[in-house]
């Protein structure tokens, strides 16, 4: 059979594009299994999206993890569909609290300059050599990586910058995508989350490797709460046998420091998942897990993530939840686990309840509309939950509750 010259460019496009992909993971896993990459005394600022511009407390805090008033910060939009916009932004959020931040205009969506050209400019790499901290901002994580990392999968000299200044104590900062790339593993053309758990996830498809910021210990992931991307975690870091995952929402940051400590600040909180005591069945075909644990951690809580050990902020101390005396005594369905923020009001519900199992239910009219899943949050021995009302509003912390996800089959129409 005959085969046109443009079929066969066609093929070796995709053939040389595919070997691309193969060569970029395979280096950077090289990478995650480094330790001496992870050897730094430079700290993270890892925020969950829509970081607003009068979050003071979030800008801050960037600019003390880089030094204080005065600190030159660098802003890369690589992310961004607009870099200009995006890139302008961060740098008058930060410039307004205090920094001397700098757009270096690195994207392979900015109209004026290539990333090949930026990434080698020696006039840009002595401006990293002078500043103590890099902010990533928000868009295509996938774009960071086209800017950062050789079609070979190397470092290129701007993303070996970054490193040395991470190494000797500059922070490196990010949001939503700039969030993403902290782990080993990303996100790349992610499906929504109810495809994911029906789907899976794919190398190179629905993820694939990130700079690694945080070592390889920790999956890492944004939008978290208020999209329901909680559940979305779970297939990834069974893939890729991640044992602890953190999940930051919106207008929201994980401080980590270079001991490992985290700390949540800014306008609501993150999910943590540990699943090193979790087992999933094999012969079962459709995503399950049993056995994980899920905690809640709340703005000015704090969390070791060598020692597991968890600090709940200072007004919470003295208010732990008591289960003799729990407030809520109704018992209640969730039927859309997934929704904005239901997942929380389970959690803070179940804690401080005199109800000692929750179902939430994940279904839905797109691929598999029969499969579902059920996910059953439970009170164990180690469950413990904090609460405190100094904002005038009730808050809770809450540490280990149980986690089991099944495949449940959904009988159509739900109803007549």
């Amino acid at each position: 059979m005959a085969i046109s010259l443009k079929n066969t460019s066609w093929l070796l496009r995709s053939l040389l594009s595919c070997l691309a992909l193969l060569l970029w993971q395979l280096p950077m896993n090289a990478h995650a299994e480094d330790k001496s990459l992870q050897q730094s005394t430079g700290s993270l600022v890892i925020i969950g999206g829509a970081l607003r511009a009068d979050n003071a407390v979030v800008w801050q805090r960037i600019v003390l993890q880089a030094g204080g008033k005065g600190a030159r910060i660098a802003v890369i939009p690589a992310a961004a569909g607009n870099p200009e916009k995006s890139g302008g932004f961060a740098v008058e959020s930060l410039n307004q609290n205090g920094a001397q931040a700098f757009l270096i205009p690195l994207s392979v969506k900015h109209a004026q300059f290539k990333p090949q050209d930026i990434v080698n400019d020696a006039a840009w790499l002595d401006k990293l050599k002078g500043a103590s901290g890099v902010y990533f901002t928000g868009g295509d994580q996938g774009r960071i990586l086209q800017a950062l990392v050789k079609p070979d999968g190397s470092k290129t000299a701007m993303l070996e910058a970054i490193w040395a200044l991470y190494q000797r104590g500059g922070v490196i900062a990010g949001s939503s995508a700039g969030a993403a790339i902290m782990s080993t593993t990303m996100f790349y053309d992610a499906k929504p989350v109810l495809p994911t758990l029906k789907l899976g996830v794919s190398d190179g498809k629905e993820i694939a490797n990130g700079l690694g910021f945080i070592g390889p210990d920790v999956f890492i992931d944004q939008h978290l709460i208020i999209r329901g991307r909680f559940a979305r975690m779970l297939p990834v870091m069974l893939k890729k046998n991640y044992k602890l995952g953190l999940g930051v929402d919106e207008n929201t940051a994980m401080v980590v420091s270079n001991q490992g400590e985290v700390e949540v600040i800014g306008y609501k909180g993150a999910i943590l998942f540990d699943l090193s005591q979790a087992t999933t069945d094999g012969t079962q075909k459709n995503f399950n897990i049993s056995n994980a644990r899920i905690s809640y951690l709340d703005r000015s809580d704090r969390y070791n993530l060598h020692t597991k050990t968890l600090t709940p902020s200072a007004d919470k101390l003295q208010h732990k939840v008591n289960p003799a005396q729990a407030y809520n005594t109704d018992q209640r369905f969730y039927p859309d686990i997934l929704a904005n923020t239901v997942v929380t009001d389970l959690m803070f519900h179940l804690i401080d309840g005199k109800q000692e199992r929750a179902i939430g239910l994940a279904f839905g009219m797109d691929a598999q509309p029969e499969l579902g899943f059920e996910f059953s949050f439970s009170k164990v021995t180690e469950s413990l939950g904090y609460f405190s009302n100094a904002s005038g509003a009730e808050s809770y912390t809450v540490h280990n509750l149980r986690l089991d996800v099944r495949p449940v089959s959904m009988n159509l129409p739900l109803y007549k």
